[in-house]
């Protein structure tokens, strides 16, 4: 639990920081004396958290670029419903869990969920190996990892716990028997129960349903679905063994308004594992309008209105025209505890300018996991691989498409041509050089002055001793005149002032 002071802090610049809009100065901070410990820590510019005053800029959401289908899910064993897809590095291969599924209406014979499986070396180009595991139609030559009665939403990981037993060295959860089910594999491929009853049941869990190992914490941390007041939300509890967990609290979303939000995917980020970020689906059912049958794939639209999902007590089946008329897209949001988040309202990623695949109930669910991958441009540096689904819930098959963003690349504090400025709050590093993740055009330019405790610029760091600084860069070492140390001022309390010009700054460290 958070406190009650420490939350209406976080409230505060929540409220302050929701920052689709110009940057202006934050009250909230600017009356808090207390000094922020950024020691060494990466700090993402994903809210307003680290600025006090500013003028001229924004917080500016950034979105993924779609590259290639990575997964053509053509299997008579998977279908037109796999999702729910979790992604992480182990050593030098990329593992990916999902759920297999086909359901009416479909062009190959419906079934029940499976969890399949793929791996990759470079998650680009994956392959589902035949683990051997399952039956399917009379021969267990698949990649069926598992399969059980009522089962859905699955979501895996490796655990980092350093205690955690070999035996359970990949962890899961699954929805079955009113809850959420535990699993445990020694190898990530044979899976067995934890135990034999649910681990969590204080929610609907009909949805992508995951855990992690927080190691800043010390326990595990869960992100599950629940209804909150009739909509699609997200609670989160914790553990410290797997099996006995603390009841559910909901997330909050400040300034944010009421949003159904059908996945979670919610992940300490692997470059600042102090900052937790999310990439729910949003859901929306729209109705019918001229606007809604203008969408592509009407057809299939309306045979979806008439699946009869469910049998009154009388007997008689009844359709759900939402499965029609309901649209997903994919969000971003950003938490400094877990818990109180900064939702963006502006979609992370769209449905996009496209005639097929994308405009479904089912689209644009984002996988749980960032990894880094190869750029496609010679002499690029790496960049973050995201994936996410299209043409869900027609004809016999879904796809997975990749996406990439630049490495830090969420948000940036941009400054437009006729240029911009922020301060930080009062903060203490560790560390004789910083640098910045920035990005400008051939005339845009950053320059970085340092304050004292005061607000004077200090004697070596003001804005006329550094000259300005543009290019592409994820790690550049700002330089002052007479170079870049800047371990005299390590340990003391400073300001940082930024100037910019036709610029985005996506994230700072000392180091």
């Amino acid at each position: 639990m958070i406190s009650r002071n420490r939350r209406l802090r976080l409230v505060s610049w929540k409220l302050v920081a929701p920052i689709a809009v110009l940057l202006s100065w934050n009250p909230a901070a600017a009356q808090d004396n207390s000094i922020m410990e950024m020691g060494s820590k990466r700090e993402l510019f994903v809210d307003g958290y680290l600025i006090e005053g500013s003028s001229g800029v924004r917080l500016q959401l950034h979105h993924p670029m779609p590259k290639e289908i990575v997964m053509h899910h053509d299997k008579l064993w998977e279908g037109n419903g796999c999702n729910y897809y979790s992604i992480f590095r182990d050593g030098d291969l990329f593992r990916m869990y999902y759920d297999s599924w086909a359901h009416e209406p479909s062009s190959i014979p419906v079934h029940d969920v499976f969890i399949g499986y793929a791996e990759s070396k470079d998650g680009k180009t994956w392959t589902r190996p035949d683990v051997g595991r399952f039956e399917f139609n009379g021969s267990k030559k698949n990649n069926i990892v598992w399969a059980s009665e009522n089962l859905d939403n699955w979501g895996a990981f490796k655990d980092t716990n350093p205690d955690c037993a070999p035996e359970a060295r990949y962890k899961a959860f699954y929805n079955g028997n009113g809850g959420l089910m535990a699993a445990q594999s020694a190898d990530g491929i044979h899976w067995s129960p934890i135990r034999d009853e649910p681990v969590l049941t204080d929610g609907a869990f009909d949805s992508h349903n995951l855990a992690f190992w927080d190691h800043r914490k010390g326990h595990y941390r869960a992100y599950y679905r629940d209804f909150r007041d009739g909509l699609r939300d997200i609670k989160t509890a914790t553990s410290h063994d797997f099996i006995q967990w603390t009841r559910g609290e909901w997330l909050e979303y400040p300034g944010a308004p009421p949003e159904q939000l059908y996945t979670n995917n919610i992940i300490p980020y692997y470059r600042a594992p102090h900052i937790y970020l999310g990439f729910p689906a949003r859901y929306l059912d729209r109705g019918w309008s001229d606007a809604m049958r203008a969408l592509p794939e009407l057809e299939e639209r309306m045979a979806r209105a008439n699946v009869r999902n469910y049998t009154t007590a009388s007997g008689r089946k009844v359709t759900s025209e939402r499965y029609g008329t309901a649209l997903t897209d994919g969000l971003f949001m950003s938490s400094r505890d877990g818990q109180v988040f900064h939702r963006w309202g502006e979609a992370f990623i769209r449905p996009g300018l496209r005639y097929t695949d994308n405009w479904v109930y089912g689209d644009n669910y984002q996988n749980w996991g960032l990894i880094e991958t190869e750029s496609d441009l010679p002499g690029a540096p790496d960049e973050i691989s995201i994936y996410a689904t299209e043409h869900y819930w027609r004809g016999a098959y879904t796809n997975l498409r990749r996406f990439v963003l630049r490495v830090d690349g969420f948000v940036s504090v941009n400054a437009p041509a006729k240029g911009g400025e922020f301060t930080t709050r009062l903060l203490r590093f560790s560390g004789d050089r910083l640098e910045m993740n920035f990005s400008t055009s051939v005339a845009g330019s950053v320059r970085v002055e340092i304050r004292d405790a005061g607000g004077e610029p200090i004697s070596g760091y003001a804005l006329e001793d550094c000259p300005e600084i543009f290019g592409d860069h994820l790690a550049r070492v700002v330089h002052w005149k007479n170079g870049p140390d800047v371990g005299p001022l390590s340990g003391k309390p400073v300001r940082l002032r930024f100037v910019m010009k036709d610029a985005d700054l996506y994230s700072i460290r000392f180091r």
